[in-house]
């Protein structure tokens, strides 16, 4: 009985673990500099909207933080079929690999716009709306034609 319990639970693992693809490391990788993104954009975005407390130094380093992943170099972090169609795990959709251009064009207009934001950040609080408004279209744009719905 024991045997047959032990066996039966090690199929259970070993089935289970075949069904769960791994996602791979260079998914895992642009995820994370999404992360990042979301953590700063947070930071300067509540200091925007005044619902937190303006700190020149902490924007500061949140725009540093954001110009620094512009700079990531993203052709290693896309390889083709790593999609929402052929992985578990990401929202990216297929149709980046058809539009690479434009793809790529929109991550360096949100280069530009952390630039931008960096230049601002640590003038004053009423200097970051109108440059989250830039980042925050670089970013629409791409989340509209290349991000799939949660």
């Amino acid at each position: 009985m024991t045997k047959t319990f032990a066996t039966l639970a090690a199929l259970a693992v070993l089935t289970a673990s075949a069904a769960v693809a791994e996602v791979p490391q260079e998914v895992k990788a642009r995820q994370g500099q999404f992360r990042i993104m979301a953590i700063n954009l947070g930071i300067l975005g509540g200091m925007a909207k005044g619902a937190v407390e303006y700190d020149a130094a902490k924007a500061q380093a949140a725009a540093d933080s954001l110009v620094a992943v512009s700079m990531i170099d993203q052709a290693a972090l896309w390889p083709e079929g790593s999609d929402n169609m052929a992985i578990d795990g990401t929202r990216a959709q297929p149709n980046i690999w058809e539009n690479m251009d434009d793809f790529a064009a929109s991550w360096a207009a949100f280069g530009e716009g952390a630039k931008a934001m960096q230049a601002a950040a640590g003038t004053g609080r009423e200097a970051l709306g109108p440059n989250m408004g830039k980042i925050g279209g670089s970013c629409k744009g791409c989340h509209d034609s290349y991000r799939a719905p949660q």
